[in-house]
């Protein structure tokens, strides 16, 4: 590699870093690494937070002051070129007369896609597109798929036993049992996992069986509480449940609009939010309702957490677009808790985009896109 594509690469390397370093910050805007830098000397790194309104090239910017002229910004998504609760970062580029700009990757956006490069084109500065494209674009798969389509990214992960099952048979065990396949680095990464969504959503039936917390617990900084939903359509959901007990504006019931009005009662009154969704032919919730309620709540990410009825009424609305399994080398035995209803892990596994395999400990997980969200 010449050395100045070395030194791109390099210089694009760390503003990805700066840009991960704001997960869980900076939705429902994307997240955005920038790094300004004179050859190898860098003179100003930012990171987009919301809450604190400034994009990433803003703050850069103003790190390196004055020396920002004739230098060159690494930024992982196109620069902005119109104003929101901020002005545009193209002209804020143009203003401080940085002579180059590279870009990981153009905005997902078809409305304003490719017009921050051409502002800085047409002022004369030179743009490079697609360093560590890839990389960039996986930071921002949510809000790719939430931009274009209106609706959250929706990621599916489940734990799988060595011959495909997600649970032992409920005659085997009592209620509220936690059976672990996995081992604790791999519970360690869901709860990174976690942190990176703005949402999780499980069904009752999984809440029945396990009385799960759902929480956050990576012990980093997020900038609102993780969402807890819950499909429940008959409100079966005990307002003693752990769920309930430590709710702090954080958890969503969702119920058929023919639900019991005291079993909705019983739950306002722990003050959980029950919302009532249209149900489809079946009688169950309708799915794509769920997801355009979120989604009008600034929803961008959703993971999904659940049994094998949720798991395949999604897969088969063709509604999930990230899976993360974890294969564990447990066994678990005929009449164990299928992953999905006539839809086996191995089979969706052949159909990933961009798959990845990475052994935890003596789990292996596989991570990979059923759709690409960014547009060709």
């Amino acid at each position: 590699m010449p050395a100045a594509a070395q030194l791109d690469t390099q210089h694009m390397e760390r503003a990805l870093l700066l840009a991960r370093t704001a997960v869980g910050l900076a939705s429902p805007n994307p997240t955005v690494g920038c790094v300004i830098a004179h050859g190898d000397n860098v003179i100003g790194t930012g990171a987009h937070h919301y809450n604190a309104r400034d994009h990433a090239e803003i703050v850069a910017l103003r790190a390196a002051g004055s020396a920002a002229r004739g230098a060159t910004a690494y930024v992982t998504l196109e620069p902005c070129s119109h104003t929101g609760r901020t002005g545009p970062c193209a002209l804020a580029l143009i203003a401080a007369g940085v002579s180059r700009v590279v870009v990981a990757t153009l905005d997902p956006n078809p409305l304003v896609s490719g017009r921050g490069i051409a502002l800085l084109r047409a002022a004369g500065i030179t743009v490079v597109v697609g360093i560590c494209e890839a990389e960039g674009r996986a930071l921002n798969n949510a809000f790719a798929r939430f931009i274009q389509s209106g609706l959250p990214f929706v990621t599916l992960k489940s734990a799988i036993s060595a011959d495909g099952f997600l649970a032992p048979p409920p005659a085997a065990r009592t209620p509220g049992q936690t059976v672990w396949l996995t081992g604790e680095d791999s519970r360690a990464r869901v709860h990174l996992l976690r942190h990176a969504a703005d949402a999780l959503l499980t069904g009752i039936g999984t809440v029945l069986a396990d009385d799960p917390a759902l929480t956050d617990r990576s012990g980093l900084k997020r900038r609102r509480p993780l969402l807890r939903v819950v499909l429940d359509s008959a409100l079966r959901l005990p307002p003693s449940s752990l769920l309930v007990t430590i709710s702090r504006t954080d958890l969503l019931i969702l119920c058929s609009p023919t639900a019991d009005p005291a079993r909705h009662q019983a739950l306002t009154a722990r003050g959980v939010e029950v919302l009532r969704i249209p149900t489809i032919t079946n009688g169950t919730l309708d799915l794509r309702a769920v997801l355009a309620l979120l989604a009008a709540r600034h929803i961008t990410s959703l993971l999904v957490e659940s049994g094998p009825a949720l798991n395949t009424a999604l897969l088969n609305a063709d509604l999930v677009d990230g899976m993360v399994l974890f294969h564990s080398p447990v066994t678990l035995g005929p009449g164990s808790v299928p992953f999905a209803n006539g839809l086996s892990p191995a089979a969706l596994e052949s159909r990933l985009l961009h798959a990845t395999r990475e052994q935890i400990e003596n789990d292996l997980c596989v991570t990979g896109l059923l759709r690409d969200p960014w547009p060709a």
